[in-house]
């Protein structure tokens, strides 16, 4: 417990009231609290105290990026993710509550918590490793051959709390974003197809659509596997008979520990206007593992900045 937290505690004679809220009331009854709480809070609010909070809070104020230009862009992205087999969705512009921080080693107060059970949506790809693992659950999705995969699409805005110093990051800003499911049927096949398909798409965007000046990809080895070195020169031999001008290194050692990716971190670099940038990263993560209780599904996740690379193009960072 932070000491802010219990200087709270006990500036109000409460030193067990995080213990009755969060183990002796029901999930229902916490949010009839807290609902409660709220209107209560609302109901003090006068209009020009509400100007006031909009004003002073960071999560709240729109985009700074011209609209027409993005809406135009994420259509003409959506339709190339589309040809290339990943299904775009729209997703809900909030998740469960926990949808990330319970599957993978994120924070919850990096989160925007909510009420009824949710949280603002700040990791597409969490969310979309729901959807999916609901499909396969309900059998709303049964594949017909062993190497069937689920893809599936989006452009999404996130919202995230920690504050990121540097020109061009914001509170809430919009990310694309590709996922794939499937089953380890053995020698890689899912992880050699699976990456190589992310990786073609992320050619697709940055040198046919954004014609950036260079493009090329990390695989950075990490726990998780028996062997990610092995992991990953056959991906990477994969890739280059699909792409024989793609230019793939392995990093063996990378310098950061990193937990949330098993085997394979994938980074991508571009260059654009005589500057470099890591625009996107993905990798392996054991999130439907978890949520299927079943150590043979395999999930790979790909993730862009569009909003930022509409600031690279533009000459805005």
């Amino acid at each position: 417990m932070s000491y802010f937290i219990q200087n709270i505690l006990d500036r109000i004679g409460q030193p067990d009231l995080l213990e009755q809220l969060s183990k002796k009331l029901s999930g229902s009854d916490l949010n009839s609290l807290l609902l409660e709480v709220m209107r209560i809070k609302t109901s003090d609010c006068t209009p020009a105290q509400l100007l006031k909070h909009y004003q002073l809070n960071r999560f709240v104020k729109p985009a700074d990026l011209p609209v027409m230009e993005l809406r135009q862009a994420e259509l003409e992205l959506l339709k190339i993710f589309q040809k290339c087999s990943f299904t775009p969705l729209e997703l809900s512009p909030v998740s469960i509550l926990g949808a990330c921080s319970v599957v993978a080693p994120a924070d919850q107060k990096k989160i925007l918590s909510a009420l009824r059970g949710t949280e603002v949506l700040a990791d597409a790809t969490n969310a979309m490793a729901l959807h999916i693992s609901d499909l396969k659950k309900t059998n709303a999705w049964i594949p017909k051959t062993p190497n069937d995969k689920l893809r599936f699409s989006t452009i999404q805005r996130h919202v995230r709390t920690q504050v990121i110093p540097g020109k061009g990051f914001t509170p809430h800003f919009k990310i694309g974003c590709l996922v794939t499911s499937g089953m380890d049927t053995g020698n890689f096949t899912f992880e050699r197809e699976a990456l190589t398909e992310h990786l073609k798409v992320m050619n697709e965007i940055f040198l046919t659509y954004y014609c950036v000046d260079h493009l090329s990809f990390r695989l950075l080895c990490r726990n998780g596997y028996p062997d990610s070195v092995r992991l990953a020169e056959k991906i990477t031999e994969h890739a280059l008979q699909a792409m024989p001008d793609i230019i793939v290194n392995i990093v063996k050692e990378p310098e950061k520990d990193n937990a949330y990716y098993k085997g394979i971190q994938c980074k991508v670099d571009i260059k654009l206007h005589n500057r470099t940038f890591e625009i996107a990263d993905g990798g392996f993560v054991d999130w439907t593992q978890q949520l299927l209780q079943n150590k043979k599904e395999r999930f790979l996740i790909m993730g862009f900045g569009f909003e930022f690379m509409y600031r690279i193009a533009n000459g805005l960072v």
